[in-house]
């Protein structure tokens, strides 16, 4: 990658030049602006990367291939064209992150020995039916399924959220609350432990009477936590921190199944973890044998796993959560 590199920083400005090296001397710890690039000719461009494929092989993802397994970040201005000129574009690494795709559905041999497979939670970085799949977006396919934990007691309900704000978001130690609801008005909100990892949802402010020494390791993984944005048709969460984050919602599980999906989102991945389209034929969703589950609501579980392959069934069994109650959209 070293040619094609070099011949792509003498197309870049200086400023572009030096913020690209705070970008990366800094491993995308604070929102960053866009560094341009001219889109040129790809042929030109040593084994046909384009840019921004180039510098996030470079400085994040050398198992990179192709363009389609990158999604532009809601702060980036320079994505698509959508800085204004059609003839240049961002190629920030971290702009970027890499896309979270279901794994396809566990035959009967491969459950009784495949557990492995399932905690990796990611297929490899180009298959034909991985790109079949990020073409035409996440719908239908299928995780392992994970039964909805029943929380009469602690689950909140989406009509508690008032206009005004697109989401809610409770912090939740096991079975317990944290603190108040956060209210989120714009369209994208940090998550995060200790500052300063920027502005948003800081879960250090929230007092808590006694915490485990459980609750205080898994706290201690969360880190930079993750990215919450509304983007058209749905909720995209991006892991912002080191370890993984496991997700469930409704809209993540295929029509007519029997349990709730639980998605595995490595570091710098980002997965569509609602789809607002899905979610208007599941109002008073009922899972056989669990219970009422919330049709509007999202759950992640920060650096711990719940369900079959794990040995926590039940989010509540997680040490550290969060659960985004969402505003039907208009």
């Amino acid at each position: 990658l070293k040619p094609a590199a070099h011949a792509l920083f003498k197309k870049l400005k200086d400023e572009e030049l030096e913020l690209l090296v705070q970008v990366v001397e800094s491993r995308g710890a604070w929102e960053s602006g866009c560094v341009l690039a001219p889109r040129g000719d790809p042929r030109g461009v040593k084994q046909g990367l384009p840019p921004q494929v180039l510098l996030c092989r470079l400085f994040r993802w050398p198992d990179l291939h192709q363009s389609h397994e990158l999604k532009h970040l809601c702060y980036c201005a320079g994505g698509q064209g959508a800085c204004g000129d059609l003839a240049v574009l961002c190629c920030n690494p971290h702009h970027f992150s890499r896309l979270a795709v279901p794994a396809e559905p566990l035959g009967q041999k491969q459950r009784l020995e495949g557990t492995e497979h399932e905690n990796q939670g990611m297929e490899p970085a180009d298959t034909p039916s991985r790109r079949k799949r990020l073409r035409h977006g996440m719908r239908g396919s299928c995780w392992g399924s994970s039964l909805c934990s029943p929380l009469p007691d602690t689950s909140l309900s989406w009509s508690t959220v008032k206009d005004g704000c697109w989401c809610k978001l409770a912090y939740w130690e096991y079975r317990t609350r944290v603190g108040r609801l956060y209210a989120v008005h714009e369209a994208s909100v940090n998550v995060f432990c200790e500052l300063p990892w920027g502005s948003g949802f800081c879960l250090a402010q929230l007092p808590a009477a006694y915490r485990s020494c459980a609750v205080r390791r898994a706290r201690g993984k969360i880190g930079r936590g993750l990215l919450l944005s509304q983007e058209p048709g749905g909720v995209w969460a991006y892991n912002r921190s080191e370890h993984p984050i496991f997700v469930s919602s409704p809209t993540l599980s295929p029509p007519g199944a029997c349990g709730l999906t639980v998605l595995k989102v490595l570091p710098g991945y980002s997965a569509k973890v609602f789809d607002y389209e899905w979610a208007g034929g599941r109002e008073g969703w009922q899972l056989p044998g669990e219970g009422p589950c919330d049709p509007h609501s999202i759950r992640i579980s920060f650096a711990k796993g719940w369900g079959p392959c794990y040995s926590r069934q039940f989010i509540t069994s997680c040490p550290c959560w969060l659960e985004v109650l969402l505003n039907q959209p208009r």
